[in-house]
């Protein structure tokens, strides 16, 4: 299995890469569509929804999905750092930083198809917009953001195993542990202090500790959001398309209450200038 793991995060490493700096923009917008209709599709699972209306999920999502990213396609061209789409992305902020809190503390049930259906697109609509606006601002940036997550990961996983004795959300995620959690902000502190006393964009670097702090926590809120929706569909993984990975919701968890926020911070910092 840890083979498994290490080759598929190898070969998905190295593709995922070569499509951010050498896919042109349009088949870089065909890729987060398939992204996003795997995501749909394993969403549809989780919110157990019946075969013909997770099929019509889908397919309007799909639709839906093409839709913004063929607006955001053209604002970008004229300012990679347009507004068109940023109610989109604040009412994203909002779900997971209202919603979501609450609902990891109640841990109540939606059977709502409705409510399910509209949770999935503020999961996922935002995350491929903003995967899209900030790969269009540049590609480097939007890999500083994802690195942030990734060494979130990292760190609170070793930290945890390291030290972790008090439980973060054993309810939710048994392995999740605070010691986890300061480990993680510790390494993303060191992270952000290098990325911010490097960065040639001022205004940038003097909102990166702040932000990448943030994200960090963020992450982790995403990653028990996903962790709470599988254990009520009484499922281990979204999917299975990744070996030794699961599914895509599996992968990308702490990217969908991140990197919409991360979009936002940089068009209200833009804004100010």
């Amino acid at each position: 299995m840890l083979r498994a793991r290490i080759l598929t995060a190898v070969i998905v490493l190295c593709l995922f890469l070569a499509a951010l700096f050498y896919l042109s923009a349009v088949f870089w917008m065909v890729l987060l569509l398939a992204l996003t209709a795997a995501g749909v599709w394993e969403w549809s699972r989780l919110a157990r929804f019946s075969l013909n209306y997770s099929i019509f999920y889908l397919l309007f999502t799909i639709f839906l999905a093409g839709e913004l990213l063929f607006v955001l396609g053209d604002a970008v061209l004229a300012n990679p750092y347009t507004t068109a789409l940023e109610p989109v992305y604040l009412a994203s902020v909002a779900f997971w930083i209202l919603y979501v809190p609450l609902f990891l503390k109640t841990k109540h049930r939606v059977r709502n198809r409705v409510g399910l259906a509209l949770m999935g697109w503020l999961v996922l609509l935002p995350t491929g917009l903003a995967l899209y606006q900030l790969r269009a601002i540049d590609p480097l940036l939007l890999l500083g953001f994802m690195c942030t997550i990734w060494i979130s990961d990292t760190a609170a996983y070793f930290s945890g195993r390291a030290w972790g004795k008090h439980k973060l959300a054993p309810s939710i995620s048994p392995g999740k542990t605070w010691e986890g959690v300061a480990g993680a902000l510790a390494a993303v502190l060191v992270y952000a202090l290098i990325w911010s006393t490097s960065s040639r964009n001022d205004a940038l670097a003097g909102m990166l500790v702040p932000l990448l702090l943030l994200l960090t926590a963020m992450g982790i809120i995403g990653d028990l959001f996903e962790s709470l929706m599988k254990r009520q569909a009484d499922v281990k993984d979204s999917g299975n398309i990744l070996p030794g990975h699961g599914g895509i919701l599996d992968r990308i968890d702490a990217l969908t209450s991140t990197l919409p926020l991360a979009i936002l911070s940089l068009l209200i910092l833009q804004s100010e200038l």
